[in-house]
């Protein structure tokens, strides 16, 4: 009797270190009940869940002495690809009986209790690289402007893993502080004379990998599985996140014109610059309309829909300027695109030596091409091109997990995180022009719309895919561990 209560408490245990190992290392929520659901029944446990954000309440019940036992499970935590593969294996193993629960239950132990694969300053040379690759190839930035966005986004993740992990006061305003100084940098340079830098690609790059993309695509993700509650939370939350962060750009560069009045006369300037003006008089030439002389200055602008304007994602590119203040050509895209994507799989914690790294890469370029070639026969419509891409991600990530045995989520993660930065510049980046307070409030929350456009459109083609690919052969005996 003893021996059967000591097994029944091991797999309580490996449930419990289980649902609080999916919940630390950033695993897709939607698909945590239905994994732990999974694991009871195979472990012939009657245990129930409910999910909410950052918290798992666990219910066992034991039908014999007609009592239940609940356990809450508390955990947060940002993606770890290398940690969540080995948590899925070891998961597949107690399930598939290679292993025992107690077996299992430590080795999610030490997993847990290991140290990040990277430290603080190999993380923020990670931020530097991805930064500053998104600027040149999202936000139509020069070779000047990568540097500066890649400093800004170093400083940022300097201050999320270090400052912000420490004191409890300042994360609270963590995000918003990091916005008005980058802002307020890319403003200052933005305004130099000669027109060097470019504010928008620098303040757009620099605040990237803060932006909300996942969490608004997670919460769709919830919503289309009927996670009503997770769902909207999140949604609304990010939502907010969008106004805070478009609140904290918009005062770091007020700021600076207030420090600098000069500096509205170079951005006046700048505004300027794609501008032809003419001095004189419109004469009436037509007897029947009679019409008095009018004299004066006249300015004609050319729009971005003309084809001749040289402003290129909010950026101004004159053609006689020289090759380090243009944008990159196209074909820099061929190895721009692969190094992004590594530096953004080892920026999430997955491992350099390891067989998923090239695959990861492999499936983001070929995310990135269609989401690119979608976007040149679409160009208006992010939601639809966005499908294109998480359709594409979603079948190779799904196929590799059918077919090899691999894990799905975290091959197809670096692929899908590419679609919001690469949407968000298709769209004219983060920073619009505004007249007045409710244009700037207006701006922002257009923003969140085009983030959660984009989340929809990813989430169609991530279930289309997985239609596809499971629509035929043997029910899974796991619940399916992917988008």
């Amino acid at each position: 009797m003893s021996k059967v209560s000591a097994h029944y408490v091991s797999r309580q245990k490996f449930v419990l270190r289980l649902a609080k190992a999916l919940l630390t290392f950033g695993a897709p929520s939607h698909r945590i009940e239905s994994q732990l659901g999974s694991a009871g029944e195979i472990l012939e446990m009657h245990v129930a869940f409910v999910h909410l954000p950052n918290l798992l309440m666990v219910t066992f019940l034991d039908s014999d002495t007609r009592t239940s036992e609940t356990h809450f499970v508390r955990a947060g935590g940002r993606v770890a690809l290398t940690a969540l593969h080995k948590v899925h294996l070891v998961y597949r193993d107690v399930l598939h009986d290679k292993i025992g629960a107690t077996e299992g239950c430590e080795q999610l132990k030490r997993i847990l209790q290991a140290r990040p694969l990277y430290d603080i300053w190999t993380r923020c040379l990670l931020a530097f690289f991805c930064a500053s690759i998104i600027c040149v190839l999202s936000f139509g930035g020069s070779i000047v402007d990568m540097f500066v966005s890649g400093l800004s986004a170093s400083v940022l993740q300097y201050l999320g893993l270090n400052a912000a992990a420490k004191s409890s006061i300042y994360a609270n305003v963590y995000e918003i502080s990091v916005s008005i100084v980058v802002s307020f940098i890319a403003r200052l340079l933005g305004t130099l004379p000669g027109n060097l830098f470019c504010y928008s690609a620098i303040s757009s790059a620099g605040v990237v990998l803060i932006l909300p993309g996942f969490t608004i695509l997670i919460s769709a993700l919830e919503l289309t599985s009927r996670n009503i509650l997770c769902g909207s939370v999140r949604m609304v939350y990010a939502i907010i996140y969008t106004l805070f962060l478009g609140f904290g750009l918009t005062i770091g560069s007020d700021f600076y014109l207030l420090v600098n009045p000069k500096a509205r006369h170079n951005l006046a300037a700048t505004a300027m610059l794609d501008a032809e003006t003419f001095h004189g008089f419109i004469l009436d030439s037509n007897t029947s309309l009679p019409l008095s002389q009018l004299g004066g200055t006249f300015t004609f602008m050319e729009t971005a829909d003309s084809g001749t304007s040289h402003i290129i994602k909010g950026c101004y590119r004159n053609p006689s300027w020289p090759w380090y203040r243009q944008p990159f050509p196209w074909w820099t895209m061929l190895f721009l695109v692969p190094i992004y994507s590594m530096c953004s799989s080892v920026a999430n914690l997955q491992a350099i030596r390891s067989v998923q790294l090239p695959i990861m890469v492999a499936f983001s370029c070929a995310a990135f091409a269609a989401n690119k070639g979608a976007n040149y026969l679409i160009s208006d419509r992010g939601d639809i091109v966005s499908a294109f891409g998480a359709l594409i991600i979603g079948l190779c990530g799904n196929t590799y997990s059918r077919v090899v045995g691999g894990t799905a989520f975290t091959s197809m993660v670096t692929g899908v995180l590419f679609l919001v930065p690469s949407a968000i510049g298709n769209g004219g980046g983060l920073i619009q022009n505004y007249n007045s307070s409710t244009a700037q409030y207006s701006s922002s929350f257009e923003l969140g719309i085009r983030m959660i456009q984009v989340a929809i459109g990813v989430t169609i083609g991530l279930f289309v895919s997985q239609i596809l690919v499971y629509a035929l052969g043997r029910r899974k005996n796991a619940a399916h561990f992917a988008f």
